[in-house]
């Protein structure tokens, strides 16, 4: 399943106490890491629902949502059959909706072609939609405790601070899978991913109270071989704000948050080609006055044809489209958004 390593990431382990590491994280592992739902499970399904929810959203805003995701579509089937727009309304709060409709699209493979159960081999899952090479190996380790590493962001800074070296992905995965215990990759993958956002933090680490302190190569001294990734854009006035309010409106009629200004007016479930203008705009479409979008009222036109949806915003400074791909049949405009493009 895993590649043979490269002779520099065998020379890595060989430096490593391989055996002592293990020994420290799963003992502090042990004691130390958090109960959380999803790890009281070996559902494949489950694991992956909670592994899409979890890329780039925090624990505490996820747990919550998964729960209620799951008693709402418990199986893919489940999920395969649901409108698209009922999927996206499940993930209301999670942000990044192009994970939701990557589920839904992946549970209508599995329905199809895997009798409704995930597979459990890594090619097949990813050749799933919107499943790449690390939620596939979660999915493997988490249900079927697969003798594989898990690299995410917080594993990675880990074993970049234990070699005291920046490590390329694959250089990075090839050392994960050496070190894994053999019959052990759920509790060590678990507790790499604790140990990496509770302890071996990107801006405060706790090497005076980490358990694998004494196998870190880099101990809080110099210049960290795990530089923090550059931070995200703003989302204020971003084209992922334009974006989530888009798929909002869509969901259906409903009263916008209170945060919003104004209100908006018009069918929100389109069954063919209509224009919809909306009075309410994100804090950075209201900086200039509005000219006048086709139809000639301020603001802006959604569009519905032949399986997209797109709406243009047009103020003085440029314009933001945001095109929509409806991938299901049935005319359920209510799936996310592909790609946007903001030009100023």
């Amino acid at each position: 399943m895993s590649r043979a390593a490269s002779p520099h990431v065998l020379a890595l382990a060989a430096v490593l106490d391989v055996e002592g590491l293990r020994a420290a994280v799963l003992g502090w592992a042990e004691s130390s890491r958090r109960d959380l739902p999803w790890r009281r499970t070996r559902d494949p399904w489950a694991i992956l629902v909670s592994e899409l929810m979890l890329q780039q959203t925090q624990v505490a805003r996820v747990v919550p949502r998964y729960q209620a995701f799951l008693e709402r579509f418990p199986t893919p089937p489940d999920c395969a059959v649901a409108p698209a727009g009922e999927v996206i309304d499940a993930w209301a709060g999670l942000g990044y909706n192009r994970r939701a409709v990557n589920l839904h699209r992946a549970a209508a493979v599995v329905t199809a072609e895997h009798g409704g159960r995930l597979p459990q081999s890594l090619a097949e899952l990813q050749a799933l939609p919107g499943i790449g090479p690390y939620t596939a190996r979660a999915v493997l380790v988490f249900a079927h405790e697969a003798d594989v590493g898990v690299v995410d962001t917080n594993v990675a800074r880990l074993l970049a601070r234990w070699t005291g070296e920046a490590l390329p992905p694959r250089r990075a995965q090839e050392l994960a899978d050496q070190l894994v215990p053999p019959g052990r990759a759920w509790s060590w993958n678990q507790g790499l991913f604790d140990l990496g956002s509770t302890v071996c933090t990107a801006r405060r680490p706790a090497c005076d109270h980490c358990s694998a302190s004494r196998f870190c190569a880099w101990r809080g001294r110099g210049r960290d071989p795990a530089s923090p990734s550059p931070r995200q854009p703003a989302f204020e006035g971003s084209d992922r704000q334009g974006r989530g309010r888009l798929v909002d409106a869509l969901r259906g009629p409903r009263s916008p948050p209170a945060s919003w200004p104004g209100s908006w007016a018009g069918p929100t479930t389109p069954t063919g080609p209509v224009g919809w203008r909306p009075r309410w705009w994100p804090t950075a479409w209201r900086r200039s006055p509005m000219v006048a979008a086709p139809g000639g009222s301020p603001g802006a036109e959604l569009r519905w044809a032949a399986g997209s949806i797109s709406m243009t915003c047009a103020d003085r400074g440029g314009s933001v489209e945001t095109s929509t791909h409806l991938p299901s049949a049935g005319g359920d405009p209510v799936v996310g958004a592909d790609r946007s493009r903001v030009r100023r």
